[in-house]
């Protein structure tokens, strides 16, 4: 399965990748990042993302990356 990578500190909270992944495997974090916004979280396993990448390709700050 694939591993997914989210630079915290980049994410602008747009929130686009939750909507696109179709596993729901994201969600907002209750945290803030260094520019006080809530960022994205994956919150299911590693084994959960099937690597299909719609979320990194949503992303327009590419904050998100994927390694299968």
């Amino acid at each position: 399965m694939a591993k997914l990578k989210i630079n915290k500190n980049r994410c602008k909270g747009c929130l686009l990748c939750i909507t696109y992944c179709p596993k729901g495997l994201l969600k907002k974090s209750q945290s803030l990042n260094k520019l006080g916004i809530q960022p994205v979280i994956f919150v299911a396993g590693r084994d959960s993302c099937i690597g299909c990448s719609f979320c990194a390709i949503i992303c327009p700050e590419c904050c998100i990356e994927i390694f299968k």
